[in-house]
């Protein structure tokens, strides 16, 4: 079954109907699908109170009814998503050799994302979310 994916031109993905995290990486196989639920696995090891939902049309992780962070596959890559530039500013002198852009990181399932990183990324989101829950 062929990876989901979104915001790529169209030329260059392949659509299909969507659900929530669960249902996107049950269409997922090998190492895409390995590699998405660790990134996803580590957000839900590092914050208990996260909630499968979607945001901007992507499935995501929600914190606190927020939008946490989306993984997702496209035809070049994996995409990260945290949904804020400032979560990927503090970590853009670790991310030599990723494409990182104003609101995502592209890795590849070969060469992930370390878990460090991800981790920093997860905790700076969810910082701001609180830092505007006050």
């Amino acid at each position: 079954m062929p990876p989901l994916a979104l915001r790529a031109p169209a030329s260059t993905v392949k659509h299909g109907g969507m659900g929530d995290v669960t249902d996107y990486l049950a269409t997922l196989e090998g190492p895409e699908h390995e590699a998405v639920a660790h990134v996803l696995d580590r957000a839900r090891a590092l914050l208990s109170e996260v909630e499968e939902g979607r945001s901007y049309g992507m499935p995501a992780l929600r914190y606190r009814g927020s939008p946490l962070i989306s993984v997702m596959v496209t035809k070049q890559h994996l995409g990260l998503y945290p949904f804020s530039p400032a979560a990927l500013e503090g970590v853009a002198d670790r991310l030599a050799g990723f494409r990182l852009t104003k609101g995502s990181v592209s890795f590849r399932p070969e060469a992930p994302l370390p878990d460090d990183v991800v981790d920093a990324i997860v905790r700076a989101r969810a910082a701001e979310i609180d830092s505007k829950q006050k």
